[in-house]
């Protein structure tokens, strides 16, 4: 059996990322350059642990495809053993992601996959987090040549993991150029280049771990220090959803899809270039684009009173999302979905209270009221037992309590948030 799931490297890897993430804040705030806004850091711890959903709810059919050319179609060219196997699992792979990733910045409909870890205007270790949801869909296609040839489902989990938890630390805007290194390794400055939407820097810079890929196909880009990278997309997000996040390049697609009066047109949107619209959608829709000459982060103003108690959300809800992640395999299928409801519909509900939305309050009602009841079903159904009935009313207690400091003040949360809304 072909092993395909990185899912124990991240879960083990989480716990080091948030002290490697406190560290950069405090050492950032020693400095006199703290690259840390705490909206954009919760969203994208929000949207990193909504990235785990998929695989807590074991969605896709990646593995299945894995396991079956693995047992019926692959060459068995290659043993664990041999040296070489590694050798080649560890530049197949980091070639294949070069071109997944490169694919990503270039097809449109998988822009709208990969676009969510670019939405951040910040750069930094929390960058790393910001994970797609829908990735899963598609992005083992560039890996199934591993498989083909026969690498060990051992060797090619190990390289991945390697190869995902190298790139956490590029994430950083503390360290500069590292001499030879930049030559052919992914580097903090190189990487900044690939988050940057300044015009000569976009769509560089694409590689895993090693950057000679990106030599030789001509996408490399070296920072330049007469040109400071601008974080974040060319048409700005402009929210802390999490859900949003995920859907907005493809809500944006459908919506020109539906607009255009070209057949061809309308199925054009999913395999065009990022950034391309139909002529005549382009006429009436025009894109709105950010003026990076007078560049401005989107940054709703927050109370301390709503800072201490979103950190405190965040804190409960963290608890709760990694022992649901070390439990997913013991626990029912129902359970598991109406988990992830739960912590899915707080972290939008948070993300409404940094954006400052009018729409908090009932939001937040219909939260407390949906997720009662799922308490109620799911005790007299025994899914859960009477502690488990006390923990999960304990943790709405908590949370609503929290959210409830947040939003509590007269007039409205977005006064409260200090955001001018829309």
């Amino acid at each position: 059996m072909v092993i395909t799931d990185k899912s124990l490297v991240i879960t083990f890897a989480i716990p080091v990322f948030f002290l490697l993430i406190l560290i950069e804040y405090i050492y950032g705030k020693y400095v006199g350059k703290n690259t840390y806004r705490l909206n954009d850091t919760f969203t994208s711890i929000s949207i990193g642990m909504i990235s785990r959903y998929p695989t807590m709810l074991n969605l896709g059919f990646q593995s299945a495809v894995f396991i079956y050319i693995s047992s019926n179609l692959n060459l068995n060219m290659l043993s664990n053993l041999n040296p070489v196997t590694w050798i080649l699992a560890f530049l197949m792979y980091d070639l294949s992601y070069y071109w997944m990733h490169r694919m990503h910045h270039e097809i449109k409909f998988l822009w709208a996959t990969h676009s969510v870890h670019h939405h951040g205007e910040d750069f930094n270790l929390s960058t790393a987090l910001r994970q797609t949801s829908t990735g899963w869909l598609w992005k083992w296609v560039f890996y199934l040549p591993m498989v083909l040839i026969g690498i060990p489902g051992e060797v090619f989990v190990t390289v991945a993991g390697i190869n995902l938890v190298y790139q956490f630390w590029v994430h950083t805007q503390h360290i500069s150029t590292l001499g030879w290194l930049e030559w052919f390794m992914v580097t903090p400055s190189n990487h900044r280049v690939h988050h940057a939407q300044n015009p000569e820097y976009i769509d560089t810079n694409y590689g895993g771990l090693l950057i000679i890929w990106d030599r030789l196909f001509g996408t490399f880009k070296a920072e330049s220090p007469q040109i400071e990278p601008i974080y974040g997309i060319r048409s700005p997000l402009a929210s802390w959803n999490p859900i949003w996040a995920n859907l907005h390049i493809f809500v944006g697609m459908a919506k020109d899809a539906w607009r255009t009066q070209v057949w061809q047109d309308k199925f054009s949107v999913l395999w065009s270039r990022t950034g391309w619209q139909p002529k005549d959608v382009a006429v009436q829709y025009p894109q709105s684009k950010s003026d990076l000459t007078q560049f401005e982060k989107y940054n709703p103003s927050l109370s301390s009173r709503v800072h201490g108690a979103i950190i405190a959300q965040y804190a409960v809800l963290s608890i709760f999302h990694l022992w649901s992640a070390a439990q997913a395999a013991q626990l029912p299928l129902p359970m598991l979905w109406m988990i992830v409801l739960a912590q899915t519909y707080i972290l939008v509900v948070v993300g409404a209270i940094l954006d400052g939305k009018r729409y908090v309050r009932p939001l937040e009602y219909s939260r407390l009221l949906v997720l009662t009841a799922m308490l109620y079903s799911s005790f007299t159904a025994d899914l859960i037992g009477i502690t488990g009935l006390y923990y999960g009313v304990a943790y709405l207690v908590i949370s609503s309590g929290l959210t409830w400091i947040c939003i509590r003040s007269e007039p409205a949360a977005e006064i409260i948030c200090g955001s001018d809304l829309a």
